[in-house]
């Protein structure tokens, strides 16, 4: 069976097997067995993120390759007691790479003091916004052109995390690259974050964040010598194109300065979202700096009256409330910017619009439309891009 009707015949079945749960017709059992909850409020549980694409390049001359297969295969366990602390471990079976993987304690539970929270291991830096929403609960297929070129994803460290009612705060440290053998270096690291309006349906979440990376160098099993390296680069905002625009490697890097500034509006079914990131790169040897930036900004209109979930400086998936999901539009403009002579990484501009379909709190359905843009070294390719997702998580 071809894998394009293999995951055709599982959207229609899926939903199938989860009518059985409830009166809706897509709902699980609330018991489903996935954890396990000891009398002392311990949850021990198996988590899953399964996602599968299918990636079609129309009109642009055989330059991108149409694909489909499977875009992530994230199995996990986490322990947690609220309140407490909770430990997780994950790992992504598709890119053969390691997720958040940390333990992490409260304070009070210790303290008699609400200090924050304190955590350890592998995990998402704090810079930005988009790039800390959870994979599973992007409004759109892939995250937008500067979250893919500048921010640093995961590192292993300590990061410390504090929430109060109108504002958030997040600060880390990180040494010793990541769990994939890559990375290696040191990294500091702060998000802070204004939330005026912090209500279900009624959000203002205004931040700022900022990172400072000095990258280390490498040896090989052959004893060859690579100097630190960094590279700027990014997909037309789908997970199996081939990118566009690219810095090369930039090397023998001193230090990466990040900073990103964010914005985020819920107003009922409506949303707005937008970030802007920066990065500089200071390299050895008397070479000049290099800079590279980029923005995105989305609107969202849920068209069955719900509202996206905000939580913890985040976002999260929508809940629907009728039995048979909910049904969620948005437009998202995004630009970046990787030209800095004498480096010509390339210009780059995206039009997105994507459609969601939350079946349940398990199974999310997306398709995306992009209108990409993109010029390096005087070669332009603008592609359109059509893509589907099904996506089961629990």
């Amino acid at each position: 069976m071809k894998k394009t009707t293999l995951m055709a015949a599982l959207m229609v079945v899926i939903p199938s097997v989860a009518s059985a749960g409830q009166n809706g017709p897509y709902r699980f059992a609330a018991n489903w067995p996935t954890h396990y909850v000891f009398d002392d409020g311990t949850d021990f549980g198996l988590a899953l993120k399964y996602q599968y694409d299918i990636d079609r390049f129309p009109n642009d001359g055989g330059r991108l390759a149409d694909a489909h297969t499977n875009r992530r295969k994230e199995v996990g366990l986490y322990l947690k007691k609220k309140g407490v602390y909770d430990a997780v471990l994950g790992f992504d079976y598709q890119a053969r790479t390691w997720v958040d993987t940390y333990v992490r304690v409260q304070s009070k539970a210790f303290l008699g003091t609400d200090l924050g929270a304190l955590r350890a291991g592998f995990s998402k830096t704090p810079l930005g916004f988009e790039g800390n929403t959870s994979t599973g609960a992007t409004t759109f297929l892939e995250t937008a052109l500067p979250t893919q070129a500048i921010y640093a994803n995961r590192r292993i460290g300590v990061d410390w995390a504090l929430e109060r009612p109108h504002y958030l705060v997040n600060a880390g440290y990180y040494s010793g690259g990541d769990l994939n053998g890559d990375n290696d270096g040191r990294m500091v690291a702060a998000r802070f974050a204004w939330v005026p309006h912090k209500q279900p349906g009624d959000v203002i979440h205004l931040g700022v964040s900022a990172s400072e990376e000095s990258p280390d160098g490498s040896t090989d099993g052959r004893n060859r010598y690579t100097p630190p390296t960094v590279r700027l680069r990014a997909r037309p905002e789908a997970a199996f194109a081939t990118r566009l625009v690219d810095s090369g490697n930039l090397l023998p890097v001193d230090h990466i300065d990040r900073v990103g500034f964010e914005g985020l509006w819920i107003n009922g079914p409506w949303s707005l979202q937008g970030e802007y990131l920066h990065a500089t790169v200071k390299l050895d040897g008397g070479r000049p700096s290099y800079a590279a930036s980029g923005y995105y900004a989305f609107a969202s209109w849920v068209v069955t009256g719900e509202s996206r979930p905000y939580s913890g400086g985040n976002v999260d998936n929508i809940k629907p409330k009728g039995p048979y999901g909910a049904l969620e539009l948005a437009l998202r403009y995004s630009e970046l910017d990787l030209d800095d002579n004498p480096v010509l990484g390339g210009h780059e501009s995206n039009w997105t619009l994507g459609a969601n379909w939350y079946i349940n709190r398990y199974l999310k359905l997306q398709a995306n439309y992009v209108r990409a843009q993109s010029s390096r070294r005087n070669v332009t390719v603008d592609p359109d891009v059509v893509e589907v997702r099904g996506q089961v998580q629990f």
